[in-house]
């Protein structure tokens, strides 16, 4: 492993966290895994979205006024986008009385996320 791969690599498998094979273990992807796999990243795709997960890894499970402050939006603005990832079970939500709180479903999300912004840094990719 060169210095860079050594330096993305996660701590710890994510796949195995998720009770998934290593991905070199796994089969090649099927063209209907490959569409969900369009659909996932299409949901990424967002700078709001992408923000509000990184808002989540560090919060753990946090409220929409929450989130709206952190970020700086609007909470009708940050409660769209959550249901847009919500919708593809990236997150999972619980209400308490009016409040409505957030979390991450699965750590492969955090892990996709932190392996992102790795090779953002190490291909010195436009920000």
């Amino acid at each position: 492993m060169d210095d860079a791969a050594a330096r993305c690599a996660p701590s710890s498998n994510p796949a195995a966290r998720a009770g998934k094979p290593a991905l070199a273990d796994r089969p090649l992807i099927t063209p209907e895994q490959a569409g969900g796999l369009i659909g996932v990243f299409k949901a990424l795709a967002n700078d709001s979205r992408l923000r509000l997960l990184h808002a989540l890894e560090r919060g753990g499970e946090v409220c929409v006024t929450d989130l709206a402050e952190q970020l700086g939006m609007r909470p009708q603005a940050v409660s769209n986008q959550l249901q847009r990832l919500t919708d593809r079970r990236i997150l999972s939500c619980r209400r308490d009385g009016n409040r409505i709180f957030y979390r991450i479903a699965d750590p492969c999300v955090t892990a996709l996320l932190d392996l992102g912004l790795c090779l953002v840094e190490e291909t010195g990719a436009p920000q």
